[in-house]
């Protein structure tokens, strides 16, 4: 820019342009220049990376810092942000964050506010398993405390799946093979899709309920829950909660089976048994019977042979039986056992005389001993001893009054001697400054014009202070 020409020799014009002026900023200034700028300009942002250092305060905020390789960015996350899968931040998890960019004044540093959370490489459904796994253990429905043995022989059981799915036939396959007499309730529902995890849970509520009206012995033994393998969307069904809860509030046994064995579903957990697959449920289902089965069908021959052991047994034992029988001739020890029998009647009638004229010997001697003691003059000897010590009590009593009385009147008179009072009506005065009340005890109290006042026997009275009187 050309300067401003001189109107005078004196007059410079201006020597520098208002572009070469220096302009100086605060800090705070400054940063909140900075801070316009990026919220301004940037303002929500999307941006992916992995969690570090993070700090969960007691106020509820959370405090961290999301990095790659090449940088970090501070995040915050207050507390009354509603903000999806905030329980399951932790170190080294890769996370996409939304929110918005600023800058804390009080440091000086960008950051981001976190508005929203999409967890990387885990996914939405996983996430989801995961929060709803860690909602039902803390109420305790994964608790081994709470799941129940299944009975150890099943004779009619209810199946809830898909009627035309894979995994029916493979259970009634199994059954068909080890047990034949189980009778099984079919409760069809959808296993996949929106909506089949309310029909999976009216199915097992509906088993509940039929069981519920049977007479006893006529009712479901336990409640199958099962379908074949399958993808984790094809399996999220199981892993809705109106399924776990219908699981746990259902008051038959519940066995899951879905999926294959690397499977595992929230049905598994709150389940009282697990299964690899349906053909395994089945298999355990029936194990009771058809580990019976073999010693049933060797019953027969174990029982003949049993029974050949016994009855050799018994002869043997009868005819050793009637060995002794002829050798100990009974009726020569029935005749000493009754001989016994009168010695010991002699013996006890001997017993029961002593022991009656030893009671009444001793009652004579009791009768003897409490005629001597006669209870009556004891009590006449307590009473005059009682009267005796009422009356040295009273007496006692009386003198200790009588001294203390006398030490009372001794107190008194000293006190009487020792009081300013008695000082006063023999003659003597106390004079005190009028104005402060402070007793005057020497000429050296008081001074030429001081008011004083002087206290007698019958009053007081005031005067002022004369040197030259």
């Amino acid at each position: 820019m050309p300067r401003k020409k001189a109107s005078s020799q004196w007059d410079f014009g201006e020597l520098f342009s208002p572009e070469e002026t220096r302009q100086v900023w605060t800090v705070g200034d400054l940063t909140g220049r900075v801070k316009g700028l990026l919220e301004k300009e940037l303002g929500e942002v999307w941006v992916s990376g992995e969690v570090a250092n993070l700090r969960r305060q007691s106020s509820g905020h959370m405090y961290f810092t999301l990095k790659d390789r090449d940088a970090q960015l501070s995040c915050v996350l207050f507390r009354g942000q509603r903000v999806e899968h905030r329980d399951l931040l932790e170190d080294g998890r890769e996370v996409i964050l939304r929110g918005d960019i600023t800058v804390y004044e009080a440091r000086g540093q960008y950051q981001m506010l976190v508005r929203e959370i999409e967890l990387k490489g885990v996914g939405a459904l996983q996430a989801e398993f995961e929060k709803l796994k860690r909602k039902l253990d803390a109420e305790g429905l994964f608790a081994e405390e709470r799941k129940r043995e299944l009975p150890r022989l099943n004779c009619r059981i209810g199946v809830v799946t898909s009627p035309t799915g894979a995994a029916l036939r493979d259970v009634l396959h199994v059954i068909e093979r080890r047990d034949p007499s189980l009778e099984v309730l079919l409760a069809g529902s959808r296993v996949q899709g929106a909506g089949a995890a309310d029909e999976i849970a009216a199915a097992i509520g509906s088993l509940n309920s039929w069981h519920a009206a049977q007479s006893a012995g006529k009712g479901l033994d336990l409640i199958l829950v099962t379908r074949g393998g399958g993808s984790l969307e094809d399996l999220w069904a199981f892993n809705e909660e109106p399924v776990a809860r219908a699981i746990v509030e259902s008051d038959l046994p519940v066995v899951s089976a879905v999926g294959h064995e690397i499977d595992f579903t929230i049905a598994d957990f709150t389940s009282d048994l697990r299964a690899a697959t349906p053909s395994a449920a089945a298999e355990l289902i029936t194990e009771g019977v058809y580990s019976i089965r073999g010693f049933v069908d060797d019953a027969p021959r174990w029982m003949a042979e049993a029974i050949a052991r016994r009855l050799g047994d018994e002869a043997g034992n009868v005819a050793r039986l009637v060995r002794r029988l002829r050798l100990a001739r009974p009726s020569r020890r029935i005749e000493t056992h009754l001989q016994r029998l009168d010695d010991l009647n002699d013996v006890m009638a001997r017993c029961v005389r002593h022991a009656l004229e030893s009671a009444r010997h001793r009652s004579g001697e009791l009768a003897g001993r409490l005629q001597r003691l006669r209870p009556s003059r004891l009590l006449d000897v307590k009473a005059q001893a009682l009267e005796v010590l009422e009356e040295r009590l009273g007496e006692a009593g009386a003198q200790a009054i009588e001294f203390r009385r006398l030490r009372l009147e001794r107190a008194v008179e000293r006190l009487r001697l020792l009081s300013p009072t008695n000082a006063l009506e023999r003659g003597y005065s106390i004079t005190v400054d009028a104005e402060t009340g402070e007793t005057i005890r020497s000429i050296n109290d008081v001074s030429e014009g001081r008011k004083i006042k002087t206290r007698v026997s019958d009053g007081e009275f005031g005067s002022v202070v004369d040197p030259g009187a």
